[in-house]
């Protein structure tokens, strides 16, 4: 797997901490720092994620495309997947996630729990790469809710 990053600023008078990165599967994601008040010139323009968020969707979009899969090879009828996180970082550098709280909301037919808990349990303790490696330094808890289709 291989990703290029790229500075898109320059060295003018605007704050400019954007970058570009391009994946080995031919995407580009753009990514871009907080504006900084205390000194403007080494913050970002907010155009776009930070590179953190970006982590942490990472994250969402790994477990529950795990989710998904295995409800679907379950033979469950499964419409939709979404999850929300929500995270808490260090205070000091470097502000590794400390915690990390994913909620799925399910949506499919004649779904029972005991599947869906399943298989986030499966992708949180085996599949899903980025919260295996994210909970080395987060506690990492899962809620889940279903909706009927």
């Amino acid at each position: 797997m291989e990703c290029t990053v790229s500075w898109t600023g320059s060295t003018g008078t605007r704050s400019d901490m954007g970058f570009l990165a391009e994946t080995g599967s031919g995407h580009v994601l753009v990514m871009d720092g907080a504006p900084d008040a205390d000194q403007p010139r080494n913050g970002g323009r907010n155009l776009a994620p930070r590179p953190m968020e970006t982590v942490l969707a990472g994250t969402g979009g790994c477990s529950a495309y795990d989710v998904v899969l295995i409800l679907k090879r379950g033979r469950h009828d499964v419409r939709g997947c979404s999850v929300k996180l929500t995270a808490e970082r260090a205070p000091a550098d470097p502000k590794v996630f400390t915690r990390i709280h994913m909620h799925f909301t399910v949506t499919g037919r004649a779904l029972q729990p005991g599947p869906v808990e399943r298989a986030i349990a499966m992708s949180h303790d085996k599949y899903c790469s980025a919260s295996v490696m994210l909970g080395k330094t987060a506690e990492i808890t899962t809620s889940f809710e279903l909706v009927s289709a």
